[in-house]
């Protein structure tokens, strides 16, 4: 799959036609929930015309690639942050795990990703639910955002929203994503505090 500057068109599934984001808005759209995702992610795709917004989302979607955004933050504040290097790892481990398990539901779910929009980064795989990305982030928002670090969760709201703007998640994905990552950090967090689990 190819990304170009100017005219925007990709390579989309075999059997399936050209699709040009000059006119993504002539073709019909899915109704329902199912339609609103597909114009949503076509509305933040649009977004990325601008080479700031893009190099932004660019940024995002790369430093939260396997989580590594967040896992280095953890270590960090683990390093940091003696009194609490306990917490900090065990908020890195759940962020981790929640990326694991997003990574086990989409390889049961295997929903495509978007194909009427350009995407804007490359992805490690095809399945888009929910998004790992969302998943990761949130969890370390939950988790880290718990432990004082207040630019985190502003932070990983940034990523869930690049995801879309790079046009490689609908939104349900993100949210899915966001739902299982933020679950995860809650359901832990005693045993992040250092209680029972």
């Amino acid at each position: 799959m190819g990304c170009r500057t100017g005219r925007a068109e990709f390579r989309p599934a075999e059997g399936e036609q050209w699709v040009h984001m000059d006119d993504h808005h002539d073709l019909p759209h899915p109704r329902g929930l199912r339609g609103l995702d597909h114009r949503i992610v076509a509305a933040l795709r649009a977004r990325g015309a601008d080479p700031r917004v893009a190099g932004a989302a660019r940024a995002l979607s790369w430093a939260g690639e396997h989580g590594a955004l967040w896992l280095a933050a953890g270590l960090t504040g683990a390093a940091v942050d003696r009194p609490r290097r306990g917490a900090w790892l065990r908020g890195t481990a759940l962020t981790a795990g929640a990326h694991a398990v997003s990574m086990g539901v989409k390889r049961i779910v295997r929903r495509p990703r978007p194909r009427h929009v350009e995407p804007l980064v490359g992805t490690v795989g095809r399945h888009s639910f929910p998004s790992s990305h969302a998943t990761s982030a949130a969890a370390a928002a939950v988790a880290f955002g718990a432990l004082g670090a207040r630019a985190v969760p502003p932070l990983a709201a940034a990523v869930c929203v690049s995801r879309l703007v790079a046009g490689v998640h609908y939104p349900s994905d993100v949210a899915a994503g966001a739902v299982l990552g933020a679950l995860t950090a809650r359901l832990g967090a005693r045993w992040m505090a250092g209680g029972p689990a």
